[in-house]
């Protein structure tokens, strides 16, 4: 059995939502923090809920990789991520060389606080730029400025360079209302000069409930095309590898040796521990999310409190099950796609079906396949870049399509 040695941390608090945000987040206004001042009561009440979560789960293998993801983390002082880091590692242990990344976003920390997050433990961050141009900030909701951005990034690469981090991460959005190609390269061309060892490069999704959707409804969003959507992919794909990063997955981009340990966790299909409102946990195979509210959050602990345990992370044979559909969507995200071979074979498949089913699959493919979007290496299947990257979805659709008509139908 596959005990997880990985743990995500969910703090939802922000200053505000942005436009385009639909996760679990509390809202604080913009003067919260989380020591002192608004909103620090909310903040440490949450955190003595989530010290409670964590000694719930029964205890496992020492962490290899720890993600304190948001909402926005770096509204907590440094003395709150000791201690939290503290909990954690009182309750499993950390490997040596443990990963521990903490998402931040600017304006929402200065020099001071980020060097105390680092001496917190705090080797790895991510920094939620989005986007340099102050309009374009603006039309996110984004709180922070281009210059207070910049000014983020000098600190933190000052960091690097003297090795108080082992890496960092900038994240970017594009695909943009108004963003044409000069723009997305101007943002691209910004970011390198910056010298980040990652790059996290993602689509705009609008997701129900947001402002954007609302927006969208009424038409006052101008999305580019399709057209132009791919074009911005392939100028991506094309500036960033002449950079020297790796496209190790639909979304993300790395140098030589940073690539984020963490994420890879999701993407190979491995167990994970997930504390905190609205956080999803992997243990054992079986995918369960957390309540998404405060209220019902609290409520829930209390009631496995009561329980005596947490029963929905204790192993069963039952939570063994392996969740296909998502072994076949995160395996086809990467760069090294999937080996279909191994991942059916692990299921029982015998030769007879696993050429028959295989064969199958590749007639829906046929398309794809034809036009060089999927690369076959023997039983390993794996996306192009940027062609096959950019229409994954469709590519996965039609894999799932695959599936399910196959699932428990195919004959010895």
């Amino acid at each position: 059995m596959n005990c997880p040695q990985s743990a995500y941390l969910h703090i939802p608090f922000c200053y505000r939502r942005c436009f385009y945000c639909d996760f679990p987040v509390v809202p604080l206004g913009d003067s919260a923090r989380g020591d002192y001042g608004p909103g620090s009561n909310s903040i440490k009440s949450y955190l003595d809920l989530l010290y409670r979560d964590i000694s719930l789960s029964p205890k496992g293998m020492p962490l290899a990789t720890i993600y304190i993801g948001g909402g926005t983390p770096s509204l907590l002082s440094s003395s709150q991520v000791a201690n939290l880091l503290d909990h954690l590692r009182s309750h499993f242990g950390f490997q040596f060389g443990a990963e521990i990344t903490l998402e931040i976003d600017p304006a929402s920390f200065d020099k001071v606080s980020l060097e105390g997050f680092l001496d917190a433990g705090i080797n790895r961050l991510s920094l939620g730029a989005q986007s340099f141009d102050d309009n374009v900030l603006k039309q996110l909701g984004r709180t922070h400025s281009s210059t207070e951005l910049l000014e983020a990034c000098d600190w933190i690469q000052d960091n690097f360079k003297i090795g108080k981090l082992s890496s960092w991460s900038l994240d970017l959005i594009k695909d943009l209302p108004g963003q044409n190609l000069i723009a997305w390269e101007r943002q691209l061309l910004k970011a390198i000069s910056i010298a980040p060892p990652h790059l996290s490069i993602y689509d705009l999704s609008i997701e129900t409930g947001t402002v954007f959707a609302w927006k969208l409804n009424r038409g006052e969003l101008s999305l580019p095309n399709d057209e132009l959507s791919f074009d911005i992919s392939k100028i991506t794909s094309q500036i960033l590898r002449g950079a020297g990063f790796s496209r190790y997955e639909i979304s993300n981009y790395a140098l030589p040796g940073h690539v984020s340990r963490h994420n890879r966790v999701y993407w190979s299909g491995a167990n994970w521990w997930g504390f905190g409102q609205g956080a999803t946990a992997c243990p054992w195979g079986h995918r369960f999310t957390r309540p998404r509210t405060r209220k019902f959050y609290k409520e829930w602990i209390e009631k496995e409190e009561m329980a005596g345990k947490l029963v929905s992370f204790e192993p069963t044979p039952k939570s063994q099950i392996i969740n296909v559909e998502d072994l076949l969507i995160v395996g086809l995200r990467r760069r090294e796609g999937v080996n279909l071979k191994m991942l059916f074979k692990g299921l029982g498949w015998t030769n007879h079906q696993l050429e028959e089913n295989i064969n199958a699959l590749k007639m829906c493919w046929e398309y794809p396949l034809k036009k060089g979007w999927i690369k076959q290496n023997g039983w390993r299947f794996s996306l192009t870049d940027p062609e096959g990257m950019e229409i994954s979805n469709q590519i996965l659709v039609q894999m799932l399509e695959w599936w399910e008509s196959i699932n428990g139908c195919s004959s010895d």
